[in-house]
């Protein structure tokens, strides 16, 4: 199996630059930290990334760029996150393979290779702390707002299932929060109900019971207002399946009402 570990992890902008990370979120950078330190001892040969902030309408989109270059202006946040650089290689072969799995169910997925494009914060932030050096391939995929939970889940079934059979040793990482009703002021706590939907949540990935947290999300992500939707959540459990993998839970925090877990699945 090539498939030997996959995250879910937050972007909070206010994780781009180390030096700046308030006290409040400071478990969050060191899960940031134990998060690199596992891709460190695995040496994977390419990391696939789910975003929830590359947000797209009817496609599942697939970026299969040889390599990401650019600068990175958010349009949310233009004055914090500006003229970021990044240079990261691609991997166009395993890319084209991720689109081609999901036209096989007959999903919408379409792989595209445009230089022009630029990355979204979601895909970025966690990228830079995953590989400080930018010498692992980075493939970014984005959540498909005209998705179901179910397709998208669908979707990530046959990432799981393409990533499996690849010779290369892979990451899949999912970059999100959870509960997501935003707030002003980063240091604002989701609600008590959102909170317990997340703690219960993330005790079902940690317990390894992924069919109970699929069962759980749809009715969850509207309560909680979970971020994308859900769809990152979604795509993430597809591709881990029902029993391969052991959780570990890293760290949780606030920023601006959401919550923002960190956790590693590691190959049982």
């Amino acid at each position: 199996m090539s498939l030997e570990l996959a995250l879910l992890s937050t972007h909070a902008p206010s994780f781009l630059h180390e030096d700046q990370v308030p006290d409040f979120q400071q478990s969050i950078l060191k899960a940031f930290h134990r998060q690199r330190e596992k891709i460190e001892q695995l040496k994977p040969h390419v990391l696939v990334i789910i975003s929830s902030h590359f947000l797209t309408n009817w496609n599942h989109y697939v970026n299969a760029a040889p390599r990401h270059q650019g600068f990175l202006t958010a349009r949310e946040h233009p004055d914090t996150i500006a003229n970021i650089p990044y240079d990261y290689p691609g991997d166009q072969e395993l890319a084209n393979e991720l689109a081609a799995a999901g036209k096989e169910v007959g999903l919408p997925a379409v792989a595209f290779n445009e230089s022009t494009y630029i990355w979204d914060y979601g895909t970025l932030i966690p990228v830079r702390y995953f590989i400080p050096n930018g010498d692992i391939p980075v493939i970014d995929i984005s959540c498909n707002m005209s998705a179901s939970l179910e397709e998208t889940y669908r979707f990530g079934q046959q990432i799981g299932k393409v990533l499996r059979a690849s010779k290369k040793r892979t990451v899949f990482a999912s970059s999100g929060a959870l509960s997501h009703h935003l707030t002003r002021g980063r240091a604002n706590m989701p609600s008590l109900l959102e909170k317990a939907g997340d703690d219960k949540f993330i005790e079902l990935l940690v317990e390894g019971k992924y069919d109970a947290a699929w069962a759980m999300l749809p009715q969850y992500s509207v309560a909680a207002d979970v971020e994308s939707g859900g769809r990152h959540v979604a795509v993430l459990l597809g591709v881990l399946g029902l029993e391969e993998f052991k959780a570990s839970f890293l760290g949780y925090a606030q920023s601006s009402g959401s919550g923002n877990p960190h956790l590693v699945f590691e190959s049982k």
